[in-house]
């Protein structure tokens, strides 16, 4: 049996077969079955104003479920970063890297069958997130430039896990972001490589060619029955900006998806952040300033995400005014300024030195500033998993 309904008659547990009516310009796929109001919210934000729902298929009452789902991503208190959390961590990296290089040549050849490969990575990234959001927020850090395609994609992705679960998403939501986020890039790897890896300016064409690579993505991952339409809306949207200035569509404002706005925060930050071929990379507090200066951001976004992350976010690479150098391994809510560092290098005696954990907020050393890795010549991630992880204090 069907029915047609509103938009504000749709309720959790109710099947869509298609959709009915619809205003806005932002892409949705008929059918599923409607799990939270969080679902339902996003479905109006898209514009769907009437449904045909399939009560044959529907499953009511389902009351139970967003209170289960909410109830399961209630935050547990963060764990300390400990030797074990960090070696844990970096595994669950290394890993995803690796899945996601496997993924995009799955999906570039077109021998992808499914996008399981993708849904297991996203799950993982974002149960990491929750049982230690500081170890997994450190490797993200940890920057190695000869896999920005494929790291990048993969900090993204757990950039957003961090920010939608502050912003309280359910589970369901979070795990489409998710997916969104490590898929949105995915049409950079059909360019051609020398225009990826190009360090000079761009011509127009180049920048064309670029710039489909959104165009090039969402053709590859919506032709995959199992991609939810907001991740689809991520991967068409990531670089479209609130002041008309991005692309493919131009849209402004709240055309523009509000995940989508998220993305193209965590999208530009990591960029800025990370060494590639056409631009050298900044501290995350010069980043993080940037961020706060542009005017294609949602900048009630943005104030979201600094406060989330922090002046001297998890894994950052600071200076102190002893003279040595140290990588934030926790933050401190009470002084932003003062968190945990784990300092392993004398800028004075321009030497490795002991890995010592210091807690600013009872010590009379301070940060001066952030740095970069290059600055001192530093192989951060030989060093870090060579030396950090196995001399850090537990």
């Amino acid at each position: 049996m069907h029915k047609n309904l509103s938009i504000d008659e749709l309720k959790p547990g109710m099947f869509v077969s298609q959709v009915t009516e619809q205003t806005g310009k932002i892409r949705v796929r008929s059918g599923g079955l409607v799990k939270t109001e969080a679902v339902i919210s996003q479905l109006r934000e898209r514009g769907i104003r009437r449904v045909d729902v399939d009560l044959s298929r529907s499953k009511l009452p389902d009351v139970s479920n967003a209170s289960e789902t909410v109830a399961a991503l209630e935050k547990p208190e963060k764990s300390d970063v400990t030797p074990q959390a960090i070696v844990q961590a970096d595994a669950l990296y290394q890993k995803a890297v690796s899945l996601q290089r496997s993924l995009v040549k799955s999906l570039k050849d077109g021998a992808a069958n499914d996008l399981k490969g993708a849904d297991s990575l996203s799950q993982s990234i974002i149960e990491s997130v929750f049982d230690n959001q500081d170890a997994i927020s450190c490797l993200t850090m940890i920057k190695d430039a000869d896999e920005y395609t494929l790291e990048h994609a993969i900090n993204c992705s757990i950039l957003m896990a961090i920010f939608a679960a502050k912003r309280g998403f359910d589970r369901d939501t979070i795990d489409n972001i998710c997916m969104g986020t490590l898929l949105m890039d995915i049409g950079m790897s059909l360019l051609p490589a020398e225009l990826r890896q190009q360090s000079g300016p761009l011509s127009e064409d180049d920048k064309a060619v670029i710039e489909s690579h959104v165009e090039q993505g969402l053709a590859v991952v919506e032709q995959y029955a199992d991609i939810s339409d907001l991740a689809l809306t991520i991967v068409a949207q990531h670089h479209e900006r609130v002041d008309g200035s991005g692309y493919p569509e131009r849209l402004q404002g709240e055309q523009i998806s509000e995940f989508a706005r998220m993305a193209a925060i965590v999208d530009t930050y990591d960029a800025m952040i990370s060494n590639r071929p056409h631009q050298a990379s900044v501290t995350p507090a010069v980043a993080l300033k940037r961020l706060t200066k542009s005017p294609g951001l949602d900048q009630d976004l943005v104030k979201q995400f600094v406060a989330l992350i922090g002046i001297h976010p998890v894994g950052s690479l600071v200076q102190l005014a002893s003279g040595k150098l140290g990588i934030v391994v926790k933050t401190n809510a009470s002084d932003m300024l003062k968190p945990v560092v784990m300092v392993f290098y004398s800028v004075n005696g321009g030497h490795y030195s002991e890995v010592k954990r210091i807690d600013l907020s009872s010590s009379n050393d301070e940060i001066t500033g952030g740095v970069r890795p290059d600055d001192f010549n530093i192989n951060l991630p030989k060093f870090f998993r060579d030396v950090f992880v196995h001399q850090m204090p537990a």
